[in-house]
């Protein structure tokens, strides 16, 4: 039980590693598209879908599928990090339990 313990957290840690990894060479693609077009925005524009459809999307019309993509890559690349992290921390704790 305990090798079974230590094997799913090191593939939840190597699972968290490939999904930063991926989602932040989508998120800086994007970005990058948005820098070169002066593209400006705030954190809470971005992490909002609401306020980016209703602010950023309207003044940049020839960048929307740009700011789209950043946007969605950015809150599934927190999303899943959060579950993955979370998932760590409770096999973790399990294991730490466990072993007492």
């Amino acid at each position: 039980m305990f090798v079974l313990l230590i094997t799913i957290v090191i593939v939840l840690f190597l699972a968290m590693l490939f999904v930063n990894l991926y989602f932040r060479a989508k998120v800086l693609r994007a970005y990058r598209l948005l820098i070169r077009g002066r593209v400006e925005f705030t954190a809470g524009q971005i992490m909002s879908e609401k306020r980016m459809e209703e602010e950023i999307v309207p003044a940049y019309p020839e960048y929307a599928q740009a700011i789209r993509d950043f946007g969605n890559n950015l809150r599934r690349s927190i999303r899943m990090a959060t579950v993955l992290l979370v998932l760590i921390t409770v096999f973790g704790g399990i294991l730490m339990w466990y072993r007492s």
